[in-house]
């Protein structure tokens, strides 16, 4: 950015006085809070979204520093909220993409069911086909039967996401099915489901971000096994010693409270959005 177009001074400074309004509005908010789904509160986080995400790039423009809050980015975030306080009726919009992986698995379950169909084998006849086999699985299953067995016809999961949008009022029968998807409005969603394999690997970048230090290892516990025991199935072992064993692995359990057998897994890789109601 050139020295012209730098913001001034007093403009990082009244950004900054924005961020400390803004806080505490929030905190007003969520101490006066009627619900989890407090409206205020949501407005309230959205406005000390905004200032921050303000702050910090006027702060970055003019003294090429950054503030160490994290920032929600466009894309994870859902526009304001601009449909009906209390939604008379509703609509849930769902994408699921997929890619065809295995275009002779997928042919050979649709000549499948084609030929149930038709009584026998060589009875079906529109299965010969990607866009035909697609036609007879879609047209058997339910698409989340679908989405639940996608590798067995030979299909590979993509993106998915699954909107819900508020409405005045419930839509005459047939008044959408020429357009189906002309008034998904990002403005009206109340809460959205997305998947994503994106949201997995970044899952993965935080992990790899850890380091040795993290690991809480007693530096004088030898981890390096002696290679010159023998263990011979044969030999009795005194039963003292076999107690001696069990007490040792029973205060060393792994997968006891709080050992990495409860650890949280990856994840799904879903991410919940909701709406600043």
């Amino acid at each position: 950015m050139s020295d012209a177009a730098q913001p001034t001074a007093a403009e990082v400074r009244a950004a900054a006085e924005a961020v400390k309004t803004a806080l505490d509005r929030h905190l007003a908010a969520v101490e006066r809070r009627s619900g989890e789904d407090d409206p205020a509160v949501y407005e309230a986080f959205n406005e000390l979204a905004a200032a921050a995400e303000e702050y910090d790039e006027l702060l970055y423009d003019r003294h090429d520093e950054v503030t160490p809050f994290e920032i929600p980015a466009a894309e994870d975030a859902l526009p304001p909220y601009r449909g009906p306080e209390e939604a008379n009726a509703l609509s849930v919009l769902i994408r699921r993409d997929y890619a065809v992986a295995e275009p002779q698995r997928l042919l050979a379950q649709a000549q499948r069911v084609s030929d149930l169909d038709a009584g026998g084998p060589g009875g079906g006849g529109p299965a010969d086909t990607v866009h035909g086999a697609l036609g007879v699985l879609f047209g058997e299953f339910e698409p989340d039967e679908i989405a639940s067995r996608h590798k067995e016809f030979g299909l590979e999961e993509g993106d998915s996401t699954l909107w819900v949008t508020a409405s005045d009022s419930a839509a005459e029968p047939g008044e959408w099915l020429s357009a189906p998807f002309d008034q998904a409005d990002p403005h009206r969603v109340i809460c959205r489901f997305d998947v994503s394999a994106v949201f997995d690997d970044e899952l993965d970048d935080d992990a790899l971000d850890g380091s040795d230090a993290d690991l809480d290892v007693d530096p004088d516990v030898d981890l390096d096994v002696d290679p010159d025991v023998d263990l011979d199935p044969d030999v009795a072992v005194p039963l003292d010693e076999v107690d001696e064993l069990d007490e040792r692995d029973e205060a060393g359990d792994s997968d006891g409270p709080g050992g990495p057998g409860d650890a949280a897994g990856p994840g799904d890789g879903r991410r919940p959005r909701r709406a600043g109601l």
